[in-house]
């Protein structure tokens, strides 16, 4: 199993806290708010400037752009240029942060994580009574881009560590390395590496429209062919200054460089960006040759889709043989369900976020009698009805006086049913919360199994209500 829940605490920030700056792409000003984040909720994007308030979760799945920044998508909704905030949160190990702006795209500040960093430290970093999960990398997983060559690699490491390595093949960069073995190494040894940029790319960017935010003091800008007049006047006029010069290190202007490899390392701080999408801690080693924002994304794409179908095909160890935490009496005194229609008949494992049950399918269910006669299959309803009353187990707990409620469903999505339950069956479900309980409101996920196998999952959406 790759999938663990390390000893680690997850963790958020204690107070909130704002910037404000201008969008590199946008030319818009834009306050950012950082505020708190519930367990499990990860990071999610704001949108205050719009009706009701959007949330954009930081998922790989809603990438849409990497053109110059990573874009997320969903309904309508956009946040650009997000790496660079999703950078700072996990190189100082937070978990869990509600990312407030009232624009499209956060403030570009320096062109680094920076000031990011400096505004998380300043709100406090906290823990949260709940476990960090962590996916442990126990093979090579790659991905490659074969129109540019770029690719990127994981394999086995005993914590999360990157290496970047960069080849633009001109003069003026050469070829770059950078490495972070150690994620509290971040704030010192990458935080501050800037977003860069060759002339020819600038000038088609402006083209474009796009920068409007940009200036000397954000961006690093490499010159890799001569600076003709006509494009010296644009530079002057694009980033308000009276002159414009190349400097002997072939950067534009007088900016100084804070690392030697500065490029290496701000496309070091991108990845770790662009892999918080994934929605999970690597424990592993990552690998960048080349890396640019479509290859980090699509890797977190696949590195997400292979947890995915990993927690998915993790079927609970459990000793049938053994004493369960709830047998079927007790579970009666917290579930007002009664027979036939209590379809669960113990509980093995109860904690704050998971719940794992089970059942015995016999012959003698009344359901058989009409599905089917002479070929009984356990109806698909009453698989995910069985799986929701597990979980009305996790959400009644939280009370103390169960008896007092019932459990309603308020919606169930991404329902798939992978192979048939028939008597003799013993069904295990395990529910987990997608996001915690608040007001007596129960989202979750749910899966069931059967002979050591996948049968069927959804996503459950339930509230328990007192009895008047």
């Amino acid at each position: 199993m790759a999938i663990i829940n390390s000893e680690v605490k997850q963790k958020t920030i204690q107070n909130e806290v704002s910037l404000s700056g201008v969008g590199l792409h946008t030319g818009q000003e834009v306050t950012l708010t950082f505020k708190p984040g519930a367990a499990n909720t990860g990071f999610a994007f704001k949108r205050i400037d719009l009706e009701g308030n959007p949330v954009i979760e930081a998922d790989a799945n809603y990438v849409t752009n990497t053109q110059r920044g990573t874009c997320l998508e969903k309904n309508g909704v956009t946040i650009q240029t997000c790496e660079h905030v999703l950078a700072a949160f996990v190189g100082l190990d937070v978990d869990n942060a509600i990312i407030e702006l009232d624009q499209s795209e956060p403030p570009i500040m320096d062109g680094s994580s920076k000031f990011f960093v400096e505004a998380i430290e300043s709100a406090g970093i906290v823990e949260l009574d709940a476990q960090r999960e962590e996916y442990v990398v126990k093979d090579v997983i790659c991905y490659t881009d074969e129109e540019t060559g770029s690719e990127i690699l994981v394999m086995p490491a005993k914590e999360y560590q990157i290496t970047t390595m960069v080849d633009f093949g001109t003069k003026v960069l050469g070829t770059q390395n950078a490495t972070l073995n150690n994620i509290s190494d971040f704030k010192r040894d990458i935080s501050d590496s800037r977003t860069f940029s060759f002339l020819h790319e600038l000038e088609a960017l402006l083209e474009h429209g796009l920068i409007k935010g940009g200036d000397l003091n954000n961006a690093i800008v490499y010159v890799d062919k001569e600076l003709s007049q006509e494009t010296m006047e644009k530079l002057k006029v694009a980033f308000n200054k009276d002159n414009i010069a190349v400097k002997q290190n072939g950067i534009l202007d007088n900016l100084t460089l804070h690392h030697p490899n500065e490029a290496a390392r701000h496309k070091l701080l991108d990845v770790i960006g662009d892999l918080a999408l994934i929605g999970t801690r690597i424990r592993g080693k990552v690998i960048a040759n080349k890396p640019g924002h479509f290859v980090n994304t699509q890797f977190a794409k696949k590195m997400s889709k292979i947890i995915k179908n990993e927690r998915r095909n993790n079927v609970p160890e459990i000793d049938l043989n053994q004493k369960p935490l709830m047998d079927v009496g007790q579970i009666m005194d917290m579930l007002p369900h009664r027979q036939p229609f209590l379809l669960i008949d113990k509980i093995f494992e109860l904690t704050d976020q998971k719940v794992i049950g089970m059942k015995n399918v016999t012959m003698n269910e009344e359901f058989f009698k009409g599905h089917f006669p002479g070929a009984p299959v356990m109806p698909g309803v009453l698989i995910v009805e069985a799986m929701a009353q597990t979980g009305g187990i996790l959400v009644l707990s939280t009370v103390p006086d169960p008896e007092n409620y019932l459990t309603f469903f308020m919606k169930i999505d991404k329902v798939k049913f992978k192979q048939k339950v028939v008597p003799g069956d013993t069904l295990i479900f395990k529910c987990e919360l997608i996001t915690p309980i608040r007001r007596g409101i129960c989202h979750m996920q749910g899966y069931a199994y059967a002979n050591g196998k996948l049968c069927a999952e959804a996503e459950l959406m339930a509230q328990i209500s007192k009895v008047k």
